[in-house]
């Protein structure tokens, strides 16, 4: 079976405005400056801890117990509120569809929290026979550490050589280098700049598709 890993922020779903809103709920209520929401794009990709303290200001951001402290607001706002905004990018349901109708396994892997990746994955694709959903976890290192990508092999039983990394961010092609299998970058997520790091590039879903077909 070949096995496609999928990043989900910026990958799949286009996640940003439900993130930016909830970091900003968190600012609010403690009494802190707000982001604009468009300026989350460049905080995004290690985790919530690393967004949250990303999105204090700069004389807070050295207080590494702050972002633990601000964390369970956070959960607790964005677990209701997680897909008010947000939706998968155009082309990517049916995309997911048709590999599936194709035989090619699927799965997961996010460095958003495991509750918040899986609420996510139900949500918007409800139908989709992913082999495994992986979020962050404090039992496992975050993307760019292949952790996440061997737990999701394990799993599934899938060789390295049938294995494909599509992500939007330079954490994530990392991640594919640092577990030896290919890399896929998608411009269309938070950072394209960084989807020229990638083995192959998809400016679209269906360029992508044809990248997954024939890999």
């Amino acid at each position: 079976m070949k096995l496609v890993i999928f990043d989900l922020d910026g990958t799949l779903v286009n996640t940003i405005e439900d993130l930016g809103v909830a970091v900003n709920h968190v600012l609010a209520k403690t009494g802190r400056p707000l982001h604009d929401i468009t300026e989350y794009r460049m905080m995004v990709g290690n985790g919530v801890r690393k967004l949250i303290q990303r999105a204090l200001p700069i004389q807070e951001q050295g207080d590494e117990t702050l972002p633990d402290k601000l964390l369970p607001e956070f959960i607790k706002y964005y677990g209701s509120h997680c897909t008010v905004h947000s939706k998968p990018y155009p082309g990517i349901t049916e995309l997911l569809a048709e590999l599936s109708d194709r035989g090619v396994g699927m799965a997961v892997a996010s460095n958003k929290y495991q509750e918040g990746t899986s609420a996510i994955v139900r949500h918007f694709f409800p139908e989709v026979p992913f082999v495994a959903v992986l979020g962050g976890c404090d039992e496992r290192a975050l993307k760019p550490s292949d952790e996440i990508i061997n737990a999701i092999l394990d799993t599934s039983g899938v060789s390295k050589s049938d294995c494909v990394m599509v992500g939007d961010s330079g954490t994530d092609i990392q991640t594919a280098r640092n577990a030896g299998i290919r890399s896929i970058g998608v411009t269309w997520g938070f950072r394209p700049e960084a989807a020229a790091q990638a083995d192959e590039v998809a400016d679209s879903t269906g360029r992508l598709k044809e990248l997954l077909i024939s890999f």
